[in-house]
């Protein structure tokens, strides 16, 4: 165990490997596994179990596997795999050697079901899903067995051979485990182990028409690895019977599963056939829509993995499920974004104003800082002019109470350049104001000698270097906290969570500027060069996340009880 381990706050899963490794279980030992589905791409949710699968295997000098559950080949693709592998390495973690497939063990995973059957402790079933739901019972009622429980164990070795053959369709037979139908966890009421799909496997092709279930793959797939540890969310706490039954009838090696709580975002949803629904129905323009909680999708949007790690180890491990507000999350990237993102400016919304007393086809180079959180980061020249472009919101006739920013008569301080006064307008005949006109004040720049000071600061952009641009604001996806609550999830979709403003003008520092790369773009927010749409092509900037960070309030109380 390093050092670093033993300087980190505990948690439950770390105090149960502590004491395995002083009891020597597992010879000291720390094997752990991520196992993802390949039927869908990975989401924030994911990013938790990365980070405890991976980390608690660093801290205790093990290693983690990456292991595919592709036992499911209606639903699984190539295409998920490829983008598992690349999020998985996005993150920060590397298995090595250790890429595996559930389908690696189809054979392995027969041949040991084919030595239940031989010890009486599985059997081929008829019955229908529906009447196996029949007889299955409830929570308060026991289950009935199966009038194909007793069949002998060369009636099952022979049909079982003959489901692998292909001999039946699909639906007609199953293999069952025989352990308890009157048990109360419903789980161990003769779980089914195989069920007939004649499918196309995405690895394996055709040879195989049977395929495992979860729990039957699962667990012996953790053993044929070695795996010491294997940790998954709480919803798999009731089949920890069901895992341990299994490896104790078939004499292996037995890990230790131990169950922590998912994580639950705010202002979102996490299950992957919502996620899928979203993708299908166009609501979102693919799995890396930047409004996806996706990992795909977070990391189009401008999300840097640091910050996704950061937020798992701030918000712990716990036992106990909650929702975690989204603010949580977007208050670690901007921590991480105000150190590494160089600020450049940006005009989303131009307005013309014109410098009337500005010396005509006079360009300045004025110094800018690059980041003042990182002194090294250095400064870069911006160039200045009589025209420029401002927001439109920086304008104001007539001005609103406490508004310190331009509006007729008053003055304001371009950023990194001059003190301003708006001397008059120009309106459209609609009466919308089309340009600001100002005098400058020559002595201003970068500051006033003489004391003299004014409120407010805007930015802006010289007219004739400044670069077109798309930029994308983006929204929450879900206009509620909660939207698993809803009566139709589907009915709490924000209409408004993207806005599309193509009329953008930025500084010329960001021509070339490449895809993926982060800005603040001061006073707007954290902005993202789009990695699809603005290679090759205009450049597309996509807001990550604004300014004002909600948590320093959540923490204090005023939004506590709102989740």
């Amino acid at each position: 165990m390093s050092e670093e381990a033993r300087e980190k706050p505990s948690n439950f899963i770390r105090d149960i490997i502590l004491e395995h490794n002083a009891s020597g279980r597992f010879g000291g030992k720390v094997i752990t596994r991520f196992p993802p589905e390949p039927n869908g791409y990975l989401h924030i949710g994911h990013a938790k179990a990365i980070w405890i699968d991976f980390g608690m295997a660093e801290e205790f000098g093990g290693r983690c596997h990456l292991r595919f559950d592709d036992t499911n080949p209606t639903k699984e693709s190539q295409e998920y795999v490829d983008s598992i592998v690349d999020t998985v390495r996005w993150l920060g973690f590397d298995w090595g050697p250790h890429l595996y497939f559930a389908s690696d063990y189809f054979e392995q995973l027969y041949v040991w079901a084919v030595e239940l059957i031989r010890a009486g402790r599985a059997y081929v079933d008829d019955l229908t899903a529906d009447q196996m739901a029949e007889y299955r019972g409830t929570l308060t009622e026991p289950g009935r067995e199966s009038p194909y429980r007793d069949r002998s164990v060369e009636e099952n070795l022979d049909l079982f051979s003959r489901m692998r053959a292909g001999e039946f369709e699909d639906g007609t037979k199953t293999l069952r485990a025989k352990i308890d139908m009157a048990s109360g966890n419903i789980n161990l009421r003769d779980p089914v182990m195989y069920r007939i799909r004649k499918a196309t496997h995405h690895r394996t092709g055709d040879a195989w028409c049977i395929y495992p279930m979860y729990d039957w793959a699962h667990g012996q797939s953790d053993s044929i690895e070695g795996i010491t540890h294997s940790i998954c969310t709480l919803e798999y706490e009731d089949h920890r019977p069901l895992y341990d039954w299994y490896l104790d009838q078939l004499g292996v090696h037995h890990p230790q599963q131990i169950e922590f709580a998912r994580l639950n975002l705010s202002h979102t949803v996490l299950s992957k056939r919502k996620l899928l629904q979203l993708v299908e129905q166009e609501k979102v323009s693919g799995w890396d829509d930047p409004r996806m909680p996706t990992l795909a999708g977070l990391r189009r949007r401008g999300y840097t993995p640091e910050a996704i790690r950061d937020f798992c180890e701030r918000i712990g491990v716990a036992k106990a499920d909650n929702v975690v507000d989204i603010a949580h999350l977007e208050h670690c990237l901007r921590e991480d974004l105000n150190r590494r993102a160089f600020r450049r400016l940006a005009v989303l919304r131009p307005l013309r104003l014109v410098i009337e007393n500005y010396p005509e086809g006079k360009v300045e180079e004025l110094e800018a800082v690059n980041n003042p959180e990182d002194p090294s980061a250095g400064v870069r020249r911006v160039p200045f002019s009589g025209v420029l472009y401002i927001e439109q919101e920086d304008f104001r006739d007539p001005a609103p109470p406490k508004y310190f920013r331009l509006s007729p008569g008053a003055e304001v301080r371009l950023r990194y350049a001059y003190i301003v006064k708006c001397t008059g307008v120009s309106r459209a005949p609609d009466g919308s104001i089309t340009e600001v006109r100002c005098a400058y004040d020559p002595d201003s720049r970068g500051g006033d000698s003489r004391g003299r000071k004014v409120k407010g600061t805007i930015h802006w952009v010289s007219a004739s270097h400044a670069v077109p641009a798309e930029v994308r604001l983006y929204d929450h996806l879900f206009t509620v906290p909660k939207p698993d609550d809803a009566e139709d999830w589907a009915t709490v979709l924000n209409p408004h969570s993207l806005e599309r403003l193509r009329t953008c003008r930025l500084e010329p520092s960001l021509v070339g500027a490449a895809p993926g790369e982060r800005y603040q773009f001061e006073r707007q927010g954290y902005f993202c060069v789009d990695s699809r749409d603005s290679a090759p092509g205009p450049l597309v900037f996509n807001r990550t996340v604004g300014l004002r960070d909600t948590w320093a309030k959540i923490e204090k109380g005023e939004r506590r009880g709102t989740l």
